[in-house]
C-alpha cells in the first residue's frame, strides 16, 4: 500500500532510543509506516502520495501540552489582557480604554491581573470602581483561582455578603461587606454567571480557534482539565466539523459539591471517546494557590493562611478518588501546597491503580523531600508547569516567595530532582494562566528565567533541564502521563502520525531564541493542520 503522506529532506529527532535520527517518513492512515532513508520512503510513494518537502526542517514527535484548559481558555481570555501590568495605575488606564471601547451595559472584562499589583494590599472593588465608571466587571487573576469583580459586578451576581460553599471558596468580606475580593470557582461564580454567555454556536467557533492556534505553535495534542459531560459534546461536534485538529484527553471534575450519586452516574462515561478524543480521566482539586492564601502547607504561610484543604473533609476527597479509580478512570489532582501533594499520594495509594494510565498531581509548586521520594516508588506522575516561575524573582519579593518564605520557595518548581528521582515528568502550560506556546515553555524548563533577559538571575538554577530533557517533557513524558506510551511520544513505526516540525532543533537552540524559533508544520492523526 503507497503512503498518503511522505516528509523527505528533514531532519528527524525521533526520540526513539532504538533509532534516533532520520530523513524521511512515510504516514499511512495516520500511522507513521516506516521511518528512514529517502531512498526507503521513496518506494512507499505512489501517485496519489503527499510529499513534502521540509528543506531541511526539523521533525519531532508531536508536541503536547500536558496540562491545559482549551474550552475554559477560549471562553474566559475574551476582555482586555491584563498581563504585564505591575502597578495599579497601568491597570485603570487599561481598564478605562476597554471600557471606552464597549457600549453601554457592557460588562468590562480583564483576564491575567498579578497579584502584585496590589503590593500585598487589599484587593477591593474600589481600585477599579472609577476607572471602569460603574460599569459591571469582571478580572481574572492570572492564575484563574481569584477574581476581582466591581461594585455593580457584584450587585449584579447578588453578592452582598458572606457565603456559605461546599468547598472552602470565599466571598472576602470586611464587616460583613464584600471587598470585591473572590476566591476559588464557588465564589466568583456567583458574579460570572450573571455576565451574558456566548451561545453554543459561538463556543464551537472560539474553541476551533484556539485550537487552531495551538497548532500554529506546533501542539497536536492536549490534556484537557475542565471537563464536563458537555465536554463529551462539544468534542464530537467539534470533530464533526473537522475542527478538532488537536488531540484531547478529557476529564470529568469532581468538586466537593458533586454529589455522590451524580458522580456514581459518571461512572458509566469512562469509555466516551470519538477519533481524537477521550474521557477516562477524573479531575480533583485538593487544594487553590500560594498568593491568595488557599494552597494547602504543611505549616502557614506569613499570613497564617494555608492550613484548609479546598475540600471541607479531605476523606471526602479520598473517597471520590477511590470511587472512580476503581472504576478505571486515571485520577488527576491539582495540588499546589506541599501538604495537598501529600493529601492525593495518600488517596492514590489507598485507591490503587485499576486503569491503563498512572494517577498524576498536577503543579507540585512546593514539594518535601519525603513526598518526592513517593513519585517514583508509587508509580505517579509530575505534571508540571515552568512557565509559572514569571510571576516569580530571585530575589523572593514577589508575592509567591514572600508566602512562603526563602526556605519553601528552595523547594519550588523541582523538575529536574523529580527528574533524577525516576518519576514520570510531563510539561504543560495550564493556559489560560500562562501562554500555551510550547516553546515557551521549552525555554523555561531550561532557563528558569525570562526567556530573553539573560541578564535576570535564574530561580533554583539546580532544577534546569536540558534542551532534550525539556523536549521529551512535552513528547514522551506526556505520553506516559496518560498511559499511551506504546503509540505516542516518539517517531517509529506504528505510533501515531502526530509530529511537529521547526526550523531548527527546538533540542538544540539556545534557550533564550526559542520563543521565535518558526513552526513549519504540524501534522496529527497524518493530516496537515498548519504548514
Amino acid at each position: 500500500m503507497n503512503a498518503e503522506l511522505a516528509l523527505v529532506g528533514a531532519r528527524i529527532r525521533t526520540l526513539d532510543p532504538g533509532s534516533p535520527k532520520a530523513v524521511a517518513l512515510a504516514i499511512s492512515a495516520g500511522t507513521i509506516s516506516a521511518v528512514g532513508s529517502e531512498t526507503d520512503i521513496g518506494r512507499l510513494c505512489g501517485p496519489a502520495t503527499e510529499v513534502i518537502d521540509c528543506d531541511g526542517a526539523v521533525i519531532t514527535p508531536g508536541l503536547v501540552d500536558s496540562h491545559q484548559h482549551p474550552f475554559h481558555g477560549a471562553e474566559d481570555t475574551r476582555g482586555v489582557d491584563l498581563s504585564g501590568l505591575s502597578t495599579l495605575p497601568e491597570v485603570q488606564a487599561a481598564l478605562r480604554a476597554e471600557r471606552d471601547r464597549l457600549g453601554a451595559g457592557e460588562w468590562v472584562r480583564g483576564f491575567s491581573l498579578e497579584y502584585a499589583v496590589f503590593a500585598g494590599g487589599p484587593i477591593t472593588s474600589a481600585a477599579i470602581d472609577d476607572a471602569v465608571r460603574g460599569a459591571p466587571s469582571y478580572l481574572t487573576f492570572f492564575d484563574f483561582h481569584t477574581v476581582l469583580a466591581s461594585s455593580s459586578g457584584l450587585a449584579a451576581g447578588g453578592v452582598a455578603g458572606p457565603r456559605p460553599f461546599a468547598d472552602t471558596s470565599e466571598v472576602v468580606c470586611v464587616d460583613g461587606i464584600p471587598t470585591g475580593e473572590l476566591r476559588e470557582p464557588s465564589a466568583y461564580n456567583l458574579v460570572r454567571a450573571a455576565i451574558p454567555q456566548p451561545t453554543h454556536a459561538e463556543k464551537l467557533d472560539l474553541y476551533a480557534d484556539a485550537l487552531a492556534r495551538m497548532n500554529a505553535c506546533g501542539l497536536t495534542g492536549v490534556h484537557g482539565m475542565d471537563g464536563t459531560p458537555e465536554t463529551f459534546r462539544f468534542c464530537r461536534e467539534l470533530e464533526a466539523r473537522g475542527d478538532l485538529t488537536a488531540r484531547l484527553v478529557m476529564p470529568l471534575t469532581v468538586d466537593p459539591g458533586t454529589p455522590v450519586a451524580e458522580q456514581e452516574s459518571w461512572l458509566g462515561l469512562r469509555d466516551e471517546r470519538g477519533v481524537l478524543w477521550r474521557g477516562g480521566v477524573a479531575k480533583f482539586f485538593i487544594d487553590g494557590v500560594i498568593e491568595p492564601g488557599t494552597a494547602w502547607l504543611y505549616e502557614p504561610d506569613a499570613s497564617g493562611l494555608g492550613q484548609l484543604a479546598l475540600w471541607p473533609d479531605p476523606d471526602d476527597y479520598a473517597a471520590a478518588v477511590a470511587r472512580f479509580a476503581r472504576a478505571g478512570f486515571q485520577c488527576v489532582t491539582h495540588a499546589v501546597g506541599d501538604r495537598a501533594v501529600r493529601a492525593a499520594l495518600d488517596a492514590y495509594r489507598a485507591a490503587g491503580r485499576h486503569g491503563s494510565a498512572p494517577h498524576r498531581i498536577e503543579h507540585l509548586e512546593t514539594l518535601q523531600d519525603r513526598d518526592l521520594a513517593r513519585l517514583a516508588a508509587e508509580g505517579v506522575t509530575a505534571s508540571m508547569q515552568s512557565s509559572h516561575q514569571q510571576w516569580m524573582n530571585a530575589e523572593g519579593s514577589d508575592p509567591w516567595s514572600s508566602a512562603l518564605g526563602p526556605e519553601r520557595t528552595a523547594r519550588a518548581f523541582r523538575t529536574r530532582e523529580i527528574l533524577q528521582s525516576g518519576a514520570a515528568l510531563a510539561l504543560g502550560s495550564d493556559w489560560p494562566v500562562a501562554r500555551f506556546d510550547p516553546r515557551e515553555g521549552l525555554a523555561w524548563a531550561q532557563l528558569r528565567r525570562t526567556p530573553g533577559r539573560p541578564e535576570l538571575a535564574p530561580m533554583q538554577p539546580q532544577q534546569r533541564l536540558t534542551g532534550l530533557e525539556a523536549l521529551a517533557g512535552y513528547t514522551t513524558g506526556a505520553a506516559v502521563a496518560i498511559g499511551e506510551q506504546a503509540v505516542s511520544g516518539r517517531i517509529a513505526i506504528g505510533y501515531r502520525a502526530d509530529l511537529s516540525g521547526f526550523a531548527d532543533d527546538p533540542a538544540e537552540v539556545a534557550a533564550d531564541e526559542l520563543a521565535s524559533l518558526p513552526v513549519t508544520l504540524t501534522v496529527v492523526a497524518g493530516r496537515v493542520v498548519h504548514r
